[in-house]
């Protein structure tokens, strides 16, 4: 009896925290769901990127693939390399889309665009959703 009563707690539990989480997905009225996506770029052991050349990138590459908007903001990266810690200057993107059936190929061709014209290793990506209101 002991463990009926245990597995029917544990079962009401996990009942419980799914209703929790879905009520914790729902967006506040007047708002709705998108994706959002971080890209954060390093700029190498350069004292920074230039910034005629961030522009450059941010006009052939990123506008043409979300010409709705962006943010970029402009902060201090600190990663472990084989060589140990190394910190750069760094600039984070954030996207905010409707998700089309080619939304990943354009984020993907912004890091792989990013790599090969400013010889980076990578471009860490974080892929979220949030409740957006206009």
């Amino acid at each position: 009896m002991r463990r009926r009563l245990c597995g029917l707690f544990l079962c009401l539990m996990a009942q419980n925290a799914g209703a929790e989480t879905a009520v914790s997905e729902r967006c506040r009225a007047g708002s709705h769901r998108l994706a959002r996506v971080e890209l954060y770029f390093g700029t190498g052991k350069r004292a920074g990127l230039q910034r005629d050349a961030w522009r450059h990138f941010m006009a052939d590459v990123v506008t043409p693939k979300f010409p709705d908007g962006l943010s970029v903001f402009e902060g201090l990266g600190q990663w472990h390399g084989p060589r140990g810690s190394v910190r750069e200057a760094s600039r984070m993107m954030i996207i905010i889309y409707r998700p089309a059936g080619d939304s990943d190929a354009k984020i993907e061709a912004i890091r792989s665009g990013y790599e090969t014209r400013f010889r980076q290793q990578s471009v860490l990506r974080v892929d979220t959703t949030a409740c957006v209101a206009f």
